[in-house]
């Protein structure tokens, strides 16, 4: 390589969910990638989702187990994805990042709803020297606008925003623009045409794998999948006369192939102890267990139901019951107890629904291949859909009728449904991005419910008798 060249490495990760035991050997690879090169040379990052409450580690120190990963691996900057920005509340994430993070924190779309600036923790961009050359980096985090207005955040639209910020690094001395995505495929497909000033595009956020970059136009893009399998490297070379990139070449790396880092192994066992320990905390005590199915009507279904009807102020409460992973003995019940049996960042919310919808919802969960479906994503971090668990309704159904023709009738809190009346329901915000009973994400005029999660929810239910009492009356009569 002539003089003239500057060699460049980026080292890209994405949505590892908190799957602390690949983290050790991420960071073997990440090292092994790094030793030949000098820190001139090389920049890593990680385009988020990195934090996933479902983890005892990320639940009990509220992300500082994720940030002192982070700190320990070396990376040199992050962007929030939406398990960092709405699973956690506002102050919270602050807090977590202004006291542990050593590294950038990247956000240009979003902003405090309440100054209309950027909290002091965050930048929207930020430019690197590497060696000869001025590396811009830009983070761009998923449009919910909705749900982060909630949070006290407002989002502005991504691809604009990516578009102002690669022009102000362009005018001051960017050689290299570098967006870190956690966009997604699409959007990032639609940046690479639209915003001609970027050269290098890293995603996440819908957890695709691209095994070599793909390019549109003069834009490489890039992505490693998710869950920690893999580890992204790009090996570039920046012509210091002509200013034009290259890249030489571009690869995921199967994590796996690796030995897991002792140093890092034990840093993250402290914090699951850690972590266990400050959920021990004692929530509620009960005098008898509450039962729980998947494939039928179960008390601790019934009681989460009514408690989601309760929060809302709905006519009607409605949950999946895979939501739920595993009953509640008598005795005292832990903080922890409710992480493990309720671990997805799924919030409530509620809608008007027609009761047809209704319906139609409620013959699909009397059919396995509905109730035994499994289910990826929307914030779902349970096995299999599970049957509807309801509450101010009576069902009454035949089980030898023909699929879909099984319910007899349906009365909402005493009064028969009527197929065209709006019925207020409160349910799962995963049921309105039209996951599991489809017919349930017809509803209107919809207001979420954040950062409360459904253990927060239950947690409450658990401590009033009157709830623990009505959970066990029958609302499903065949």
């Amino acid at each position: 390589m002539t003089a003239h060249w500057q060699p460049l490495t980026i080292i890209h990760t994405n949505d590892l969910h908190s799957r602390f035991e690949q983290m050790p050997r991420m960071a073997s690879a990440i090292r092994q990638l790094k030793q030949h090169r000098t820190k001139d040379e090389v920049l890593t990052l990680d385009i988020g989702d990195h934090m996933d409450r479902m983890r005892v580690e990320t639940e009990g120190s509220m992300g500082a187990a994720n940030v002192a990963v982070l700190n320990a691996t070396g990376y040199d900057a992050v962007v929030l994805g939406n398990n960092e920005g709405l699973t956690f509340p506002k102050e919270t994430i602050e807090r977590t990042y202004r006291d542990h993070a050593r590294f950038a924190i990247l956000g240009s779309n979003l902003t405090e709803a309440e100054t209309g600036r950027q909290p002091d923790w965050m930048v929207p961009s930020v430019l690197m020297r590497r060696g000869q050359i001025q590396v811009g980096l830009i983070g761009v985090t998923a449009f919910y606008s909705a749900f982060y207005t909630l949070l006290g955040w407002t989002v502005l639209e991504p691809i604009e925003a990516v578009r102002r910020e690669a022009s102000r690094l362009r005018r001051e001395g960017a050689d290299v623009v570098v967006v870190m995505s956690h966009l997604g495929l699409t959007q990032d497909r639609l940046m690479a045409h639209g915003v001609p000033e970027v050269d290098i595009i890293l995603g996440g956020h819908t957890h695709h794998l691209l095994e070599t970059p793909e390019r549109i136009g003069n834009v490489w893009i890039a992505a490693t999948g998710s869950h920690g399998k893999y580890v992204g490297e790009l090996t570039l070379r920046y012509d210091l006369e002509t200013r034009k990139l290259e890249l030489e070449q571009g690869r995921c790396l199967p994590v796996d192939e690796y030995p897991a880092d002792p140093v890092l192994e034990r840093l993250i066992e402290r914090y699951r102890a850690a972590g266990e320990r400050e959920l021990q905390r004692p929530i509620a005590k009960l005098e008898e267990p509450l039962a729980l199915h998947w494939y039928e009507e179960s008390e601790l279904g019934n009681l989460l139901a009514a408690g989601i009807r309760r929060w809302t102020g709905g006519e009607i409460g409605l949950v999946n019951a895979g939501q739920l992973l595993a009953e509640v003995r008598e005795g005292t019940v832990t903080a922890g107890q409710l992480h493990q049996l309720c671990p997805s960042p799924i919030n409530p919310c509620v809608t008007l629904l027609a009761g047809r919808h209704l319906v139609q919802a409620l013959e699909e969960s009397l059919l396995p291949e509905f109730y035994e479906r499994p289910i990826k994503g929307f914030g779902f971090r349970g096995q299999v859909l599970g049957v509807l668990c309801v509450d101010g309704l009576e069902v009454h159904y035949d089980p030898s009728g023909k699929a879909m023709g099984k319910i007899r009738s349906v009365l909402v809190n005493g009064a028969p449904l009527m197929p065209e009346k709006r019925y207020r329901v409160g349910m799962i915000d995963m049921f309105t991005f039209g996951s599991g009973y489809t017919s349930l994400a017809q509803g209107e005029e919809t207001r979420y419910y954040l950062p409360e999660f459904l253990r927060d929810l239950l947690a409450d239910q658990l401590q009033r008798a009157d709830q623990l009492l009505a959970c066990r009356t029958i609302r499903w009569q065949a």
